[in-house]
């Protein structure tokens, strides 16, 4: 199978990170799969720009379109994975299958509560010092390859506040019913919170399955690269092909 032959891939990254999330994704995915990484509003490049989730949905629209390959698959991480099931609903012939990673959590659950009391916290403390904590956990804990695009690139904490907001009270696994395409639900094992709801997600659509990656948690791209890229290749090969 030639790369003309393979569904193009869209990246959408999780809160407060950027395309550049997906840095060891591209790389490895790259010289099989028209590939690209987008940054939602407020994030990355996008860091003046409002955000919403209608321009999110926009953003993904545009990245499918510039690849030129036909409807796409799309992988969304968190924040990204929620946009994603946004775009899936109004964007449905421009799907061709959908990740969900750390995104099957119900943002209508009594977590969510916490979730908004952290957001508001977050304006503050100084975006500096939350952006040093940030560089230290990801030092700490992954290899250089797997975060130095991500550290480069910012953190949009400013935009935290607006895009749960938005996304809390609004997702739940109804969601699931406006995707007319395939799904897999990828997750880490030991992320107890975005994957409390996999199983109602799952049941809520005709054509999606639960994977999960040993031992990772909510950033699972990072904690196990290859087993997470090997996880979307693997779906992006079985989807029906594009007529």
């Amino acid at each position: 199978m030639t790369v003309a032959d393979t569904p193009p891939i869209i990246f959408v990254h999780g809160t407060r990170f950027s395309a550049g999330q997906w840095s060891p994704q591209l790389a490895a995915l790259q010289e099989d799969f028209r590939v690209a990484a987008v940054d939602l509003p407020g994030h990355g490049a996008r860091s003046a720009q409002p955000w919403s989730l209608n321009a999110a949905t926009k953003i993904i629209a545009s990245a499918v379109d510039s690849l030129d390959h036909g409807p796409a698959l799309v992988v969304g991480h968190s924040l990204g994975g929620y946009a994603s099931l946004e775009f899936a609903r109004r964007c449905p012939k421009q799907l061709r299958g959908l990740v969900l990673a750390g995104a099957s959590a119900s943002t209508c659950g009594p977590w969510a509560t916490q979730y908004r009391w952290a957001a508001g916290l977050v304006p503050r403390i100084p975006a500096g010092r939350l952006a040093r904590w940030n560089d230290r956990l990801l030092r700490r804990l992954y290899p250089p390859e797997v975060v130095d695009a991500t550290i480069r690139s910012g953190y949009a904490f400013h935009t935290l506040p607006a895009a749960w907001g938005e996304v809390l009270g609004r997702f739940d696994a109804d969601a699931m019913r406006h995707v007319a395409a395939p799904v897999l639900i990828l997750n880490g094992e030991k992320d107890t919170v975005f994957r409390s709801g996999e199983r109602e997600f799952a049941r809520a659509h005709p054509h999606a399955r639960v994977e999960l990656i040993p031992r990772a948690r909510h950033l699972a791209n990072f904690d196990d690269p290859d087993a997470f890229t090997d996880a979307v290749r693997r779906f992006a090969l079985q989807l029906p092909a594009h007529s």
